[in-house]
């Protein structure tokens, strides 16, 4: 089996502009209108738009790996980082302080020079205790021959399906000097250079783990260089997660094939459009968060209210549980109850038809609406 990064030619990747023309010039259209129509929205409504979009990346990046993070560490470790005034903030896990820094060094100073120190930055952000899982790696810096070859597989032991092989580690430093040049001084059209970048990254796969992540980063920084702004209104990664066996499917075709990426490039393209249509689901929840919290405005809420509600209008998971909130807010049994008994009696929460010992509630339907 021979891959795309053993080609004489290699990386000298080519692609048909003709093909790539009007679905790159509809996707770019697309692109202008919705960053006018964010901008054009009010300090708190872009604020809490730029916090989902954000939050929803860094989950979506990393569920592709097989990762779950905590929803209410990651906005909270975000929020703070971006000094934004949220309330209920909680503390964040340092594998989730790590990725967050990441992801926001790449969008936030996505002007800044893509280098070799930035990106051994990153890749000892996302593993701090040095070890993907029990398993020590080498951490800011590129792999070394000790581990063998680089490869993606996947089956159970004795039975593995080997869908890639990465260039040998001897061949890194020479790889990534004429991937981060290309980076900082070619000038395809920005939405092609970010495919391009994703694809040329994982294909060199110079880390012992977390290639894919830092590729995707990659990738939103150079999305962000499009955009001319480090807000972010929607998550590649979070279309990319709904669509991962097609990812991952086009990513081990392309490695497999000829210098002519034509084909990733239209995928790729076509997952950014799907990427926007998120777009409106960020904003219609950062209006329906944005409402609510103006008709409450007077309303006395404590910290623990706040905390939950906020849970609820982001998509809390589940059935909302006297025992849940307990451990959400840190309280005891009885004032988990006394806070909700009150939100009912105000009409925020009502109970859900089930009742005894299954009691749950949710929020008011034309809150939820």
């Amino acid at each position: 089996m021979s891959y795309i990064h053993e080609i004489a030619d290699w990386p000298t990747l080519r692609w048909s502009n003709e093909e790539l023309a009007q679905p790159l010039a509809a996707v770019r259209h697309r692109q202008g209108r919705l960053i006018g129509r964010m901008e054009a929205l009010g300090f708190a409504l872009r604020e809490e738009a730029v916090l989902h979009a954000l939050t929803e990346d860094v989950l979506k990046t990393s569920e592709i790996e097989g990762e779950v993070l905590d929803r209410e560490q990651v906005r909270s470790s975000i929020a703070r980082r971006l000094g934004m005034d949220i309330g209920g903030l909680v503390e964040a896990d340092r594998n989730v302080e790590g990725i967050v820094e990441m992801m926001l060094d790449a969008t936030q100073n996505y002007a800044q020079p893509l280098t070799a120190e930035r990106l051994f930055g990153w890749h000892a952000a996302l593993f701090p205790t040095g070890r993907s899982g029990m398993t020590r790696i080498t951490v800011g810096a590129w792999r070394t021959a000790e581990g063998g070859p680089m490869q993606v597989v996947s089956g159970p032991i004795g039975r593995e399906r080997v869908h890639y092989e990465a260039p040998a580690s001897d061949r890194l430093d020479a790889e990534m000097s004429r991937f981060l040049d290309w980076f900082e001084t070619a000038t395809p059209d920005p939405v092609l250079k970010a495919g391009i970048a994703h694809l040329w990254f994982v294909t060199v796969h110079p880390s012992d783990d977390g290639n894919g992540r830092i590729a995707r980063a990659i990738a939103d920084q150079a999305l962000a260089r499009a955009e001319g702004t480090a807000q972010r209104f929607y998550s590649m990664s979070a279309q990319i997660q709904t669509e991962r066996k097609a990812y991952y499917n086009m990513l081990e075709s392309t490695q497999k094939g000829a210098l002519d990426i034509t084909p990733w490039l239209l995928w790729f393209i076509a997952c950014l459009d799907r990427a926007f249509d998120g777009a409106e689901t960020i904003l219609a929840s950062a209006m329906r968060k944005a409402r609510f919290w103006e008709s409450v405005a007077e309303q006395p809420l404590n910290e623990r209210q706040r905390k939950v509600i906020n849970r609820l209008l982001d998509g809390f998971e589940g059935k909302l549980t006297n025992a849940k909130w307990a451990v959400m807010t840190k309280a005891s049994a009885d004032t988990a109850l006394r806070d909700i008994n009150d939100l009912v009696q105000r009409g925020i929460l009502v109970k859900d038809p089930a009742g005894g010992r299954s009691t749950s509630y949710s929020l008011a339907p034309e809150i939820a609406a």
